[in-house]
């Protein structure tokens, strides 16, 4: 819930920092000099930062267990890929087809705010008070709401191959989803629109992480926990916010075009997602069952 609450959170709280800031105008601070209104905003709701900084210390290393070897050295590189690449199907579903999804996500937290500002016709401080609100509730609920949909659907005869399922068929529920909120006439629908989006993309993204951890042996769990953060930050965070740009830049050609750009990113990525998730499930159901492995 972290990401989701910290992104409503800042929507809603920067939306009455900026107006704030606005009213006052222009500040002078010692060694830092004229600060714009915007800039000083990023300065006031960069500051509890440093009080969670304090907790880090606080943390513990937990004890290993579920180990694939008993050697205490780190597994080779020749190792790692001795076990990964026959599982690649499966692998490539979290590495691969989750990245594609937290593009939408990111491409939503981007661009709503600008889809409400300029083909909607809301203030700044508005749009960031209605996508805050819907950020912090709706993506909320998703990410929660997954795993509770996983389990029914494992109890119900899915048993392992109950998360992919579930990241596909949301998945699948999500493409309309986007391609409404981008197209919808009126700020009221868009918001709807919007609210249920937040919370299909959001409704995989836990059992992603779960998933990927019970797929790996102890030994690799660091090493791919790693991957999933670098593959979903490139493909995810960078392509995600550029990817609406340069489709209304190169494609549509017209700044207002954002909706448009949005549902077209959706079209596009979603189901390359979805079969990806598809071809990890494949995967699962030509794997020998091992327990080390999780699969």
């Amino acid at each position: 819930m972290g990401p989701y609450l910290g992104a409503g959170l800042s929507l809603i709280l920067g939306a009455e920092v900026i107006a704030w800031a606005s009213s006052v105008g222009a500040v002078s601070l010692p060694l830092v000099g004229a600060l714009a209104p915007w800039q000083l905003t990023f300065m006031l709701v960069a500051l509890p930062g440093l009080c969670m900084a304090l907790l880090l210390p606080l943390l513990t290393e937990p004890v290993r267990g579920e180990r694939l070897t008993t050697s205490k050295d780190a597994i080779s590189w020749r190792e790692a890929r001795a076990f990964i690449w026959p599982r690649r199907g499966l692998f490539g579903a979290y590495l691969l087809g989750a990245p594609f999804i937290v593009l939408v996500l990111y491409a939503l937290q981007a661009w709503v705010p600008s889809l409400l500002i300029r083909v909607h016709g809301l203030e700044i401080a508005e749009a960031g008070r209605a996508y805050g609100a819907i950020a912090l509730l709706a993506g909320s609920a998703g990410v929660l709401s997954g795993p509770v949909a996983s389990r029914f659907l494992a109890r119900r005869g899915c048993g392992e191959r109950a998360p992919l399922i579930t990241a596909m068929i949301s998945t699948l529920i999500l493409i309309p989803f986007m391609v409404a909120a981008g197209l919808a006439p009126s700020p009221t629908l868009a918001l709807i629109l919007v609210a249920g989006a937040s919370y299909w993309v959001t409704f995989p993204l836990a059992l992603f992480a779960t998933g990927l951890q019970n797929a790996s042996p102890n030994e690799l769990r660091g090493l791919m926990a790693g991957c999933y953060v670098l593959t979903t930050n490139l493909i995810g965070l960078a392509l995600g916010p550029a990817s609406v740009a340069l489709v209304s830049d190169y494609i549509f050609e017209d700044a207002q075009a954002v909706g448009k750009s949005l549902a077209l990113v959706g079209t596009v990525f979603l189901p390359m997602a979805a079969l990806l998730i598809w071809r990890g499930l494949k995967a699962m159901d030509r794997a020998t069952r091992d327990p080390l492995q999780g699969v």
